[in-house]
């Protein structure tokens, strides 16, 4: 705090706030289509760039430009970086909702407004910092037109100059937003500075919130869910994509046509993959199976209600075994629900997805590196398996910026499963597509085109012997499903191990979550320890079907919460399914369906509750 306002809080009698570095949440309230995107990630990068541990959430709404919209920055020099409940510093630029928005905040935040909204009046408990952007913005940018956008980097500035945030990273970030618009950087860059000297001269520092340099971030990368998700199939050697555009899964088909244009055309511009957008998510499923029947690795993307239409297909891949792998970035339903909110809703159904007998393999990222790697991971299980493998990112890790290391260049080779040749057929002299000859469940197969009279040329998703022949006899079906089942048994041993994290001592308390839950869990976990001397140990899951951990787990401790972000507690149903019955009487349940990304103390206050504490 500078000299003046040190002596301005001795004069009134009061002391020196204390200082929070590099520890606080910033809310920028405006409207969608302001164009705030770009001021709101310059702030963000700015601020990583200084080398402090970031992450930006985006609840804006589902309908037409002009609605609420709010972007949260979490700046936390400990790592943590789930959504905090709590608002530190708020920029209200919405007039419909800034009302609201000061009136929820906690005594002690600051609120950065635009002077004409007067909100300085609602409350005596709060640090207001009115700025008139309108004044500040005209001589910057003459053209009237462009000013609501080019308006939202005046704040940018302010905020640098109140928070301490470096004006060479500021610019270096907006650079980079602006990176083929020199014209428009210049512009917004004159906007930011503009902000900047405004606050220099007219505004004093009050609150204590401060961003300082560190080095956490040291060769650290910034990158949303659905862009790690695409760059990791190209990685995996997708050549057929077909998709119908929803929210929240658009993104990652759109990101992958821009890395396959870029990396996989051939010397003469000829391209070596085919993305095709279907009429609907039905057929969108239909031709990844046709796709990967014919041999191609092939995937969708898509959300909960696209996930309902595939129902059908799900069936035929399931029962004819045939690889494929969907995306489902998981939003609020049931129904079109909440679209631009966040859930992990599609659990349950999509492990039985479709009618009969169903069993699907669902892998559970919680990172962007996750989303990277186990691109690869679903296509070698789809083919290894002969089955579709269902990848459950969210809205809020596929849409939203993580930090995230460089991801690891594979190491492992495709793995095609079983695929007989020409050559293999010939040494054979020919083989039963649906035969267990190896104890494992999973078959043998051919692709179309093999030249060979004993290849496949057809599959068939209604009865069937070993020999693929139709066929209704009972024996017939039963083994048939037998067999399937026993694969699935099989990739027990084969998905993605959980991830155990034990307390210093043993406790008797455990704590399973997946997916983007699992960044809640981490703080939260530090959280019970520091405020109420509770330790747990943590199990993360990374697939299902469960490996022999997941029960071991659950067998070495006495109670066992599992977090999760939808209301009926799906995930504890499936565990419930697959554990010894005797066991079923320890596991509790935490469950979330606000459609906001879970937060710690959420986790805490609901467990310390059923705790007694």
């Amino acid at each position: 705090m500078a000299t003046t306002d040190v002596a301005l809080h001795e004069a009134f009698g009061q002391r020196e706030p204390k200082r929070v570095v590099n520890n606080m949440s910033i809310q920028v309230a405006t409207v969608n289509g302001s164009g705030s995107q770009s001021s709101n990630t310059v702030l963000l990068r700015s601020i990583f760039q200084m080398g402090v541990p970031v992450s930006g959430k985006n609840l804006f709404p589902s309908n037409i430009a002009g609605l609420p919209t709010w972007y949260t920055i979490r700046a936390n020099k400990d790592g943590y970086i789930a959504r905090k409940k709590e608002i530190d510093f708020v920029i209200a630029m919405n007039a419909e909702t800034a009302q609201e928005d000061v009136m929820s905040l906690a005594p002690g935040a600051a609120v950065l407004y635009d002077e004409p909204l007067n909100l300085n009046k609602l409350r005596t408990d709060l640090i207001f910092y009115p700025v008139p952007y309108d004044k500040l913005v005209a001589p910057v940018c003459p053209e009237a037109k462009l000013r609501k956008l080019v308006k939202n980097m005046i704040y940018v500035g302010v905020a640098a100059q109140l928070l301490g945030i470096d004006m060479a990273e500021v610019e270096k970030a907006l650079r980079k937003q602006f990176a083929t618009k020199v014209k428009a950087a210049n512009l917004n860059l004159a906007a930011v500075r503009a902000g900047f000297d405004y606050a220099t001269a007219n505004l004093t520092k009050q609150d204590p919130y401060f961003i300082q340099r560190m080095d956490k971030n040291q060769g650290m990368i910034i990158i949303d869910g659905n862009s790690a998700a695409a760059l990791g199939c190209m990685f995996a050697g997708v050549t057929v994509v077909t998709w119908y555009p929803i929210t929240p899964s658009s993104s990652l088909v759109e990101t992958l046509i821009d890395y396959m244009k870029e990396h996989r055309l051939t010397a003469d511009g000829k391209a070596t993959f085919a993305i095709v957008q279907a009429e609907d998510e039905l057929a969108a499923i239909g031709m990844v199976l046709g796709a990967g029947w014919a041999g191609a690795r092939s995937m969708t993307a898509t959300a909960g209600p696209g996930i309902s239409l595939m129902a059908e297909f799900a069936g035929l891949a399931y029962y004819a075994e045939v690889p494929g792998v969907i995306w489902d970035i998981q939003r609020v339903g049931p129904s079109t629900g909440l679209p631009t909110r966040t859930s992990q809703g599609d659990i349950l159904s999509t492990a039985f997805l479709s009618h009969g007998d169903t069993k699907n393999i669902l892998l559970l990222p919680c990172s962007v590196a996750e989303c990277f790697s186990m691109a690869q991971e679903a296509f070698d299980l789809a083919e290894q398996f002969q089955t579709l493998v269902f990848v459950m990112s969210d809205l809020d890790l596929g849409m939203n910026n993580w930090m995230s290391d460089p991801f690891e260049y594979p190491k492992q080779p495709i793995n095609r499963g079983k695929v007989l040749t020409k050559e293999d057929l010939d040494r054979l002299g020919g083989f039963a597509r649906y035969k267990d000859v190896d104890g494992d469940g999973v078959g043998y197969r051919t692709l179309p085109g093999t030249e060979h009279a004993a290849a496949a040329y057809f599959t068939r998703g209604t009865g069937h012997n070993e020999k693929s022949g139709y066929s209704e006899r009972p024996d017939d079906f039963e083994k048939n499903m037998e067999r399937i089942n026993k694969k699935f048994e099989t990739a027990r041993s084969f998905v993605p191990r959980p991830e155990l994290i034990s307390s210093k001592s043993k406790s008797k308390i455990g704590v399973i979550a997946y997916g983007t839950s699992h960044w809640a869990i981490i703080e939260s976990r530090d959280q019970l320890r520091d405020e109420y001397n509770i330790e747990t140990d943590y199990l993360r899951l990374k697939a299902y079907p469960f490996s022999r951990e997941v029960h071991e787990f659950i067998e070495q401790h006495d109670r066992v919460y599992v977090v999760e972000q939808n209301r009926d507690a799906q995930m504890l149903s499936m565990i419930k399914l697959d554990i010894k019955p005797e066991l079923v009487t320890r596991l509790r349940s935490i469950a979330h369906i606000h459609g906001l990304p879970l937060d710690a103390r959420s986790v805490t206050d609901e467990l310390t509750s059923m705790e007694g504490k």
